[in-house]
């Protein structure tokens, strides 16, 4: 398993300022995170402009939002992407982003996105998993809210479809999600059904969700990001801010640290403890051609002589040599003349 990679979520948390947006893109650089991501879209490429009871939102996070007004508040405008493109890789921090309809998708591919993230509401829009896939670019595919049958369905049609390089992100899509609502043991299902790279895009409040995760095999963490002390900002309730983006980073890296390698394995370390083992010593003087019994010799700590293993195989035997109390058994004593 390769070092967790960490994508840091832009989001709207730029708050309709370009200069906001380009700190963010230098915040997450300064703090570790591998990536950065964009959200490209419009309002009009999202929903209908019309405040019919269909289009307000009821609960949640954003309860009381005509999703119209919400999605134009919260984007980020396609006159800023090629500006932030170019100051990230200016700083050398890689861009990418989430395009949520075909015409997005065209407008990406005018910049070279490299790489394509699915959201998870848009993981069902077959047409557009399409339009992706023919990119031929890597796929990062949310699975929120998704059954295996959903998953199924989108994995086998961006592979038809010429997606070569898939991963599946788990996701649970509640904003903030709490950590009753996550099943971690669905990284290892994904993983084991999808034969492919696993990570998590993480909504919560709470670091343990990610450590978790990249201990049960996640390799992709996807977290949304603000500015330090940043008070402000449609998902700030779910964000790391600043600083906390640094700390998060280490404490994935402890745990991926921890996980260590896929076989079994030692740290040579440990060799230094063999000397605590047990081991078989005289416990009385034994004389040259007297037999080893229980009564002479004993199986303790320390382990400088025969190691248990011998103990049995020893009974019985004539000792080849004088050995005194408190001396380890050897070896030497098995070569007969």
């Amino acid at each position: 398993m390769q070092k967790p990679l960490l994508v840091a979520e832009i989001s709207a948390n730029h708050n309709g300022s370009l200069k906001k947006a380009i700190k963010l893109i230098k915040c997450a650089k300064i703090n570790g995170a591998d990536a950065v991501k964009l959200q490209t879209y419009t309002a009009d490429t999202m929903t209908l402009r019309s405040n019919k009871k269909y289009f307000k939102i009821k609960h949640g996070l954003w309860k009381g939002y005509n999703l119209w007004d919400l999605y134009n508040k919260a984007k980020t405008p396609l006159a800023w992407h090629k500006k932030l493109f170019r100051y990230a890789k200016k700083i050398k921090i890689k861009i990418f982003s989430t395009p949520f309809d075909e015409t997005a998708v065209d407008f990406l591919e005018k910049l070279k996105c490299p790489i394509y993230k699915v959201a998870s509401f848009e993981m069902t829009d077959i047409p557009l998993i399409k339009k992706i896939a023919k990119t031929k670019k890597p796929m990062i595919i949310s699975t929120g809210m998704a059954s295996l049958h959903d998953i199924d369905r989108t994995v086998k049609i961006a592979k038809k479809y010429g997606a070569k390089d898939i991963t599946l992100l788990y996701c649970v899509s509640n904003y903030p999600s709490s950590n009753e609502d996550f099943n971690l043991n669905n990284i290892k299902i994904l993983k084991e059904r999808f034969k492919c790279r696993i990570g998590l895009s993480d909504h919560s409040k709470d670091d343990k969700v990610a450590v978790a995760a990249v201990a049960a095999g996640a390799e992709i963490i996807e977290k949304h990001i603000a500015l330090d002390n940043q008070k402000k900002g449609i998902d700030i309730a779910f964000s790391l801010k600043g600083k906390e983006i640094k700390k998060f980073r280490s404490k994935i890296n402890e745990v991926y640290k921890l996980m260590g390698k896929k076989y079994f394995y030692r740290n040579k370390s440990e060799n230094k403890s063999k000397v605590f083992r047990r081991s078989i010593f005289a416990s009385k003087n034994i004389r040259k051609g007297e037999k080893f019994t229980k009564k002479n010799v004993r199986r303790i700590r320390p382990g400088y002589g025969l190691p248990p293993i011998y103990y049995e195989k020893l009974l019985n035997k004539k000792s080849p040599i004088n050995i005194s109390y408190g001396n380890p058994i050897k070896k030497n004593v098995f070569n007969d003349k």
